[in-house]
């Protein structure tokens, strides 16, 4: 196996098995994908792995990863890929070209904020901030995405944007690595539940002021992908200790 694609596949497993332990899941639904170069070395988003259908996230490994192509067939693995999963994510992946790993949840706070009209993640908090400019919002719900055309819409409402609300159902978060998003996934979930738990203590919230916000905005354009790196090595080390099968 080509030593990066096997990393990657380590990597997308670490990724899936730490989502499951922090209950960022749902049953076996949602979907964590990342594109991978064709044979020559391109990159088209028209090649990416994506964990098998009907596995627990607490069980996958980075052999039963499959890979797959834009058409749906599987090139690699022996298990199948969710038709949701394939709509979502291959549209993404070929829509916007900066969306390298797209990972889909149900997770708890984040998804609540879409339950409500005109829901945002307001810009009042540390966490939140790291996301300043970098959401978009589908404020149209439209049913379980079994059409190309849905992931088409999706893939429009991300647009060259990190995350995206999708109302009444979750959220997508898109990056460069499966680093980069694995931490942007985290702490979008912190900023959420921090949000919530503000909001339901009856009182006005603080404010951020607009100069404040832009230079902080500023800080995590340097400081973001740092973290990144020593969060998501911490993570496999962990793995690495107490859960190693997950690199099989």
């Amino acid at each position: 196996m080509n030593p990066d694609l096997k990393q990657q596949r380590i990597d997308l497993a670490c990724a899936l098995r730490w989502a499951a332990r922090l209950n960022l899941h749902e049953g076996v639904d949602n979907h964590f994908s990342l594109a991978v170069p064709d044979e020559d070395g391109t990159m088209r988003g028209n090649r990416f792995l994506i964990n098998p259908y009907g596995w627990h996230w607490s069980e996958v490994t980075a052999s039963s990863l499959v890979l797959c192509n834009d058409k749906g067939e599987v090139i690699e693995g022996d298990n199948e890929v969710e038709d949701t999963a394939f709509f979502i994510h291959s549209r993404i992946h070929m829509g916007a070209p900066h969306a390298i790993c797209v990972l889909h949840t149900h997770m708890p706070y984040a998804t609540s904020i879409t339950l409500l009209k005109e829901g945002r993640l307001e810009m009042i908090e540390q966490n939140a901030l790291m996301f300043d400019g970098r959401i978009s919002y589908d404020d149209d719900y439209e049913g379980l995405a079994l059409a190309e055309d849905e992931g088409n819409r999706l893939a429009r409402k991300i647009g060259n944007k990190s995350i995206l609300f999708m109302a009444s159902h979750g959220v997508v978060v898109a990056g460069a690595t499966v680093a980069d998003a694995f931490n942007d996934l985290y702490y979008l979930e912190r900023a959420a539940m921090f949000q919530v738990l503000a909001k339901s203590q009856g009182k006005p919230l603080r404010g951020i002021s607009d100069r404040v916000r832009k230079e902080t905005q500023k800080q995590f354009v340097t400081e973001a992908p740092k973290l990144a790196g020593r969060h998501f090595s911490a993570l496999r080390r962990v793995l690495d200790n107490t859960e190693p099968t997950y690199r099989h």
